[in-house]
């Protein structure tokens, strides 16, 4: 197969091509899934699949690379090419992606000398030697090497953020100098100053939006009259922050027609065609005026649920792709299983602070850093101090807060400090109490001027208008928790932060499935070692979407963090369907 772009059009084997594309991010999904979702997107009619690449993930640790299991981009690449689909991969190094720091890893914000996404010197020696990892893991995929790979992303949507034309050019040359032999591009916003801003000659300029094709064109059919029309990100839904009135949703006949209309304009990828699942503490936030947390799901309202169901969205689609197209497309497969394993109580509790030496070990510091000074870039952080004196109503304040703080004078709640609500707590103690303040690190920003926020306390802590010293920290990466000594529950438990455990048993070959937390508040959920993500009573968001390959026959083991204190009997349950809200 060969790939080319000559004039306004694509070549496929030197025949012109629309390029009707879905968005399927592999880190989102789990591989075993990866042929129910192609087999769809072919069904669909599409003739290819789209993928971010999340730096953060791949390297973990500087220097320390992870392929494995659903970061393996070389078998999900080798999956799209065997359900006869192309394939553009966009590596990066900032994807945005409403994940966690927009792809980028966390500790780069150890050394104060970096500045992100522009010719700094650390910052490039950093992704250097990431784009050397992973280009050499795409190369051998690329048509031009007999595989399914069509084009590659230089950078993503940067018209928005910046304006340093040089870096643009060094990441297009650095593509070419490793072997990057097909086609390039970029994906910025619709107006004249991002597509200034964003493009680079020698990349194909495509365009991300979600409506109003030939407005939305306008600056670039003026500024690219002889180039290939292409939206990047046809936007068919839109992500969920903690705290939204509703899950986001648009109309499925509405969208089918702005697919209708690019189609006529040229080539798109849907943007998402499934949007997957944030595990863990990898959902990014938006901060602008206020911080908007991401939830865990990222259904996106796609064109496939979040636990790849078709929709009505999907069929609307399916029949404008074959109307434009006049290709009949193959059938549709069935939805995978779903099963409802009902309630499982959690009959023990491990209290965190007493066990915070067990998972953790103590770092001095005469006032307390930021987490990324620790070493830790997610979950959480605890800070300790013992108190002096007596305090009566006296003021604890942050300088600074990333992003939640859970205030405690023993293990009694004194107050939290939220972000976006207030940067204080007012506290009452006796000397030589033992004052804790929990912090959560809930994402940091994919988009936008605040992205280099640090978390945790960054800023000094003030104590009765004074500044308080002499600090433990513990980092809290909640990676490990195998030396946690947990007992049957207390039912006059207080509300101090605390695991919860319990086990319960699967018959025949597990299924998809979706975990209620009604009787808990905030915090997380580790099944047999992986982590489904947070949940936080506000929404709008109240299930977790399970993947039937966390499972086992036999027995299973939840452990869920609650941070916040429960609202009834620890116990969850598992239910068939989400509920998103």
């Amino acid at each position: 197969m060969t790939f080319e772009i000559k004039g306004n059009s694509f070549y496929k084997d030197g025949k012109p091509l629309k390029l009707i594309s879905g968005a399927v991010h592999y880190f989102r999904n789990m591989p075993d899934t990866w042929p129910d979702i192609f087999a769809k997107l072919a069904a669909l009619g599409c003739n290819c699949v789209e993928t971010y690449c999340a730096w953060n993930l791949h390297e973990p640790k500087p220097g320390k690379f992870d392929f494995s299991g659903r970061l393996d981009i070389e078998a999900f690449l080798h999956e799209a090419e065997k359900a006869g689909l192309m394939a553009i991969v966009r590596p990066g190094p900032y994807i945005c992606a409403e994940w966690e720091f927009g792809g980028l890893p966390w500790w780069i914000q150890t050394d104060d000398t970096i500045e992100i996404r522009c010719m700094n010197k650390a910052y490039i020696e950093h992704f250097d030697n990431y784009l050397d990892v992973l280009l050499a893991k795409v190369r051998p995929h690329l048509v031009t090497n007999g595989g399914n790979v069509i084009m590659l992303q230089c950078e993503n949507e940067y018209g928005y953020y910046g304006d340093d034309k040089r870096y643009l050019a060094y990441l297009r040359d650095g593509y070419r100098a490793r072997g990057i032999d097909v086609p390039l591009f970029t994906s910025d916003g619709t107006s004249f100053t991002d597509l200034a801003d964003g493009t680079v000659e020698g990349c194909l300029a495509t365009l991300n939006f979600g409506s109003r094709v030939v407005e939305n064109f306008a600056a670039h059919d003026k500024l690219f009259p002889n180039a290939p029309k292409m939206c990047m990100e046809m936007w068919d839904g839109w992500f969920d922050a903690w705290g939204d009135e509703k899950h986001h949703t648009t109309d499925a006949k509405t969208y089918a027609g702005v697919v209708r209309d690019m189609l006529a304009k040229g080539s798109l990828n849907m943007y998402m065609f499934i949007g997957g699942t944030n595990f863990g503490f990898t959902s990014g936030a938006n901060h602008y005026e206020t911080f908007a947390p991401d939830v865990t799901s990222y259904d996106y309202d796609a064109l496939l649920s979040e636990c790849g169901d078709t929709t009505k969205k999907y069929f609307a689609v399916r029949k404008v792709i074959e109307e434009c197209t006049g290709v009949t497309p193959p059938p549709v497969p069935e939805n995978r299983k779903k099963a409802a394993y009902g309630k499982v109580m959690l009959t023990e509790r491990a209290p965190l602070l007493p066990q915070l030496d067990t998972i953790s070990s103590p770092i001095h510091s005469n006032v307390p850093l930021a987490m990324e000074k620790y070493g830790i870039g997610y979950g959480y952080i605890a800070y300790q101090t013992v108190l002096n004196r007596d305090y009566e109503n006296a003021v604890l304040s942050f300088e600074s807060l990333g992003d939640r703080a859970q205030v405690l004078v023993g293990d009694t709640l004194q107050g939290i400090a939220y972000i976006n609500d207030s940067l204080s707590v007012t506290i009452n103690a006796k000397a030589g109490d033992t004052l804790t303040v929990l912090i959560e690190n809930m994402g940091r920003a994919n988009f936008g001027p605040k992205m280099m926020r640090l978390k945790g306390l960054p800023g000094r802590v003030l104590l009765g208008n004074k500044i308080h010293f002499s600090w433990n920290a513990y980092p809290l990466p909640m990676t490990d928790l195998e030396n946690l000594s947990f007992a049957p529950n207390d039912a006059d438990a207080v509300k101090a932060p605390a695991f919860y455990r319990g086990t319960f048993e699967i018959a025949g070959t597990p299924c998809d499935t979706f975990l209620r937390t009604d009787a808990f508040t905030k915090g997380f959920v580790i099944l047999n070692g992986f982590n489904l993500g947070r949940f936080w009573e506000v929404g709008p968001q109240k299930t977790l979407y399970v993947p039937a390959s966390v499972l086992k026959k036999g027995q299973n083991t939840l452990t869920v963090f609650e941070s916040d204190g429960l609202k009834g009997t620890p116990a969850v349950e598992f239910t068939a369907a989400p509920e998103l809200g």
